[in-house]
């Protein structure tokens, strides 16, 4: 391949040097920021031999070129364009300008969540380890491998306690990916996280049952008492804590000298957070934090199938929009409040259905390298990612994802009204469901079928009658 041709021809297709603002790559994608991308060429960049898909997301325009290669037309695309190297984070200062208020704020919400979802889906993954493990009724009639093979349960029982870490000190973890996202220490955000499940505290999860029998620890503040209680599985106290511990942390760093900065600075940043958390932050958020899981969990009792559809139905087109990082708060607070949700199952199968869209364009396609494309994108989101098929393949012919869209909307239904709850958050695509409780397996499988099989049959069969692949 002429690396230097296709950069060229890339260049080209998206406006000329003068729309390229910014440009950096990640393992397959070219990450761009450009002055208006209303004037990109999209037929003409499709066309070229390089891309193998493009899309944007947030304000920066991807063009998908493939592991290997990404990185060489990069090199040769930043010198024609007459731009330095960029880093990822200089492309999202660059683009965030031109983003309004709810799409900065879906995208804080994205900075936040993204860096600890490995630890949670790993998580989820070991959760459904112990599930195979101590589920009754998978291998056994009425019981479970560790009933009928005790020598199993020391290893089952150590399972648990390394997946469910995640969890207990979720806060920790949301502490320092918000701390460094505001622009504070980490170090400082993962340590007001861990004050808030300090072992010495009230658990969260006891909380109600303390108020019922009037036994909640409260501290004394010259008469004026606080609950002693923790924040275990919540999210909206430590995201709140952690703006605040940054706001006074890098006020106090402009006006204290740098020789006294280390005796003053966390110190004092920690605890003021520490007392205005414990006494105003917490009991605040924990309320509208409760009230939010609180309501999701109201209409799905009331209304489960409608629930299904709309949540199954839309999930797709949230992506296209980012909107899909909100809900991602909302499933974890899900899980860490009452140790399941009924809401991630839905995306799962709404992932499987956009990849098995992109499986039907690869099956009903003769050109080569859409069959590519389509191959590896469905490959792809039936692993959990699906930005490529959705921006490279379905959204292109808009039949696959409007049929994506329906088919996931349906299998949402009936995994909603038949009450389908997952563990955690785990590999949102086919291996999601080591992240389903067991007895919901079966009802799991018959969604998955639904959105194998009819996304896969219709966009075949209507891409075949129209055929314009």
């Amino acid at each position: 391949m002429d690396y230097r041709k296709e950069a060229e021809q890339i260049l080209e297709a998206l406006g000329g040097k003068e729309n390229v603002e910014a440009a950096t790559h990640c393992v397959t994608r070219l990450r761009l920021a450009l002055g208006d991308e209303g004037i990109v060429d999209q037929e003409r960049l499709d066309e070229l031999d390089a891309v193998k898909g493009s899309f944007s997301a947030n304000n920066q325009f991807q063009v998908v070129i493939g592991q290997g290669t990404v990185d060489k037309v990069y090199n040769e695309f930043i010198e024609l364009a007459g731009i330095g190297e960029a880093s990822k984070e200089e492309v999202k200062e660059q683009t965030e300008g031109k983003m309004n208020p709810l799409q900065r704020g879906v995208k804080t919400l994205a900075d936040i969540f993204i860096p600890i979802l490995p630890a949670i889906i790993t998580a989820g993954l070991l959760l459904g380890l112990n599930n195979l493990l101590t589920g009754p009724g998978i291998f056994f009639d009425e019981q479970s491998i560790i009933d009928v093979y005790p020598q199993w349960s020391g290893f089952a029982n150590m399972i648990i306690v390394i997946a469910n870490t995640a969890f207990v000190f979720l806060p920790a973890l949301i502490g320092w990916s918000a701390a460094k996202r505001f622009g504070g220490t980490p170090l400082l955000g993962m340590l007001i996280g861990l004050v808030l499940v300090n072992p010495a505290l009230l658990s969260a999860y006891g909380y109600g049952e303390a108020v019922k029998e009037g036994t909640v620890p409260v501290w004394d503040l010259f008469g004026f008492e606080v609950d002693k209680i923790g924040y275990q599985g919540q999210v909206l106290p430590v995201l709140v804590a952690a703006w605040v511990l940054t706001k006074i942390e890098l006020f106090l760093r402009k006006r204290i000298p740098e020789s006294i900065q280390l005796l003053i600075v966390a110190p004092v940043a920690l605890l003021v957070t520490g007392f205005l958390t414990f006494i105003f932050i917490g009991p605040v958020t924990f309320a509208i934090g409760n009230g939010i899981s609180d309501g999701f969990i109201a209409l799905f009792d009331v209304a489960a199938w409608a629930g299904g559809l709309l949540y199954g139905g839309l999930y797709g087109a949230l992506v296209i929009t980012g909107m899909h990082h909100t809900f991602l708060a909302v499933d974890i607070q899900l899980v860490g409040s009452t140790g399941s949700t009924f809401l991630w199952p839905m995306l799962a199968l709404s992932n499987i259905a956009q990849g098995s869209a992109a499986f039907a364009i690869f099956l009903a396609t003769k050109d080569e390298k859409l069959k590519g494309l389509s191959g590896s994108s469905g490959l792809s989101a039936w692993l959990g990612i699906t930005e490529p098929a959705l921006f490279g393949v379905n959204l292109r012919f808009k039949y696959p994802f409007v049929i994506s869209l329906i088919s996931s909307g349906i299998a949402g239904l009936y995994i909603a009204s038949r009450g389908v709850l997952a563990t955690s958050i785990g590999v949102g695509g086919v291996p999601g469901i080591f992240s389903i409780m067991n007895e919901y397996w079966g009802d799991f499988l018959i969604g998955m079928a639904i959105v194998i099989v009819l996304p896969l049959t219709a966009t075949y069969l209507y891409a075949k009658r129209k055929r314009d692949v």
